[in-house]
This record gives C-alpha cells, structure tokens and sequence, in this order.
C-alpha cells in the first residue's frame, strides 16, 4: 500500500514544542480508516502518543498544522475511542499561519492524534464541525458522480442523527481529490432539512490548493433527518 509523510509541531502550556511525525503513513481508500501520529523520535526518545507525552498539559497552538505529503482527509485528537476535538489540517508546503485548537484541552494519558490519510487516486470529503453542545463531529464519504450523504466516521449516522437539536457554530469541508481540482458539481456541502431543502450550506477546499479555515457562517440547527450533502462531478 502507498504511505504519505505526515507531520505536525505543537506548543504546549508550559512553552514546550513537541514535533509530531510518520514518514511512513499507511494510506487508506475508505474514508473511516485512521493511523495515529506519534511524537517524533528525532526529538523524543521513542515515537509516543501525544497524551501519554505530555499528559497534564494543554495545547496552545499548532505551529504547524497536521500536514501531509499528499492531501490528508480529516484529522482529531481522540479520548476513550471518542472525537475529543477536531484538528487543522494543511498539505505540506501550502500552509501560511500557524493555527489555534478549536477547544481548549489538557491532555490526558490515552488522548491520540487520529489521522486519515486517504489514497492518491482516491476522492473523498468531510465536514468538520463544532455545535453549540461543545460537540466535534466529522462526517465523510468517498466521492461519485452524483448526490453524496455524508456520515459520521465513527457511528455510520448521517448528521441528523448524530446531532439532532443541536447548532453548529463553527465548520469547515474539505476534499481529497486526485488532482488539486475541486470535484464537485455544487458549492460544498450542504446541510439539507427533512423536506430536503437547504438549512446550512459550508464552503469546500481542497488542502494542496490553500490553507483552510474554520468559519460560522451558514451553520445550521440540526433537526433528526436532516442530511450533509456533496454534490460530486464524474
């Protein structure tokens, strides 16, 4: 299988930066395979969870964000199998700032950076998002030509069952796609509500083309069929 180089530097709370990096990440051609990214043993003495690492601390920043050689899909600090907290993502070489954590966080033994690297020839996209319950959620699925629903990378569900009731406030969609061109017959996802009309619609990036940023606009409050929708081109 092919591998992706992947890398990340993290500021810790007491001033302390910890390198993050896999020359050889096992890429993976479904959307809900993840490898973990472990401290460097360039600086460390062995290639170590981030939560055993630097357990009690907080991250402060992400001076590099979770880059990869090829386009990385999604990427999140997990705690007891769960999405703890979303991660910036960026393709090495395209990133212009560092980046702030979507939530702050002190760091636990078992706390792992979860990666999905997805395959060069493989298309697929996510939605990233944080709601007004302090949830972080990523739904994702591989590309066709066609309506794409996207769902949860853990559960299965689609977003309205996952999140009915609650409000996002802050997302952002991305897509891997084989080229630096955006596969996509629309304009991103869109959040569609039970009579499938448009509730929240969220801008889509490709990573090898510029740095993405979260936003807060157009978020939507989530009712129990309401669906995330890629409109992908052949």
């Amino acid at each position: 299988m092919s591998t992706s180089v992947v890398s990340a530097s993290i500021q810790l709370s007491d001033g302390t930066t910890v390198d993050l990096f896999d020359a050889s990440m096992t890429e993976s051609t479904a959307t809900t395979v993840t490898q973990e990214l472990k401290t460097s043993t360039t600086y460390a003495v062995a290639a170590t969870s981030v939560g055993t690492f630097a357990d009690g601390k907080s991250i402060m920043a992400f001076t590099s964000p979770i880059t990869g050689s090829n386009n990385i899909l999604y990427a999140y600090l997990a705690r007891r199998g769960e999405i703890l907290s979303i991660l910036p993502i960026a393709t090495r070489g395209v990133i212009s700032q560092p980046s702030l954590p979507f939530r702050p966080v002190v760091l636990q033994a078992g706390d792992t950076i979860q990666v999905c690297a997805m395959a060069t020839a493989t298309r697929g996209s996510a939605y990233q998002c944080i709601t007004n319950a302090g949830v972080h959620a990523i739904f994702a699925g591989l590309d066709a030509s066609g309506n794409v629903d996207l769902t949860h990378i853990l559960s299965g569900q689609g977003i309205g069952s996952s999140l009915t009731g609650q409000q996002i406030v802050k997302h952002f969609a991305n897509q891997r796609a084989s080229s630096a061109a955006l596969n996509i017959s629309g304009n991103g996802v869109y959040v569609l509500n039970d009579r499938g009309l448009p509730a929240g619609a969220c801008v889509m990036s490709v990573t090898a083309n510029q740095q993405i940023e979260c936003n807060n606009m157009g978020t939507a409050l989530i009712g129990l069929n309401f669906v995330a929708r890629v409109s992908s081109s052949a």
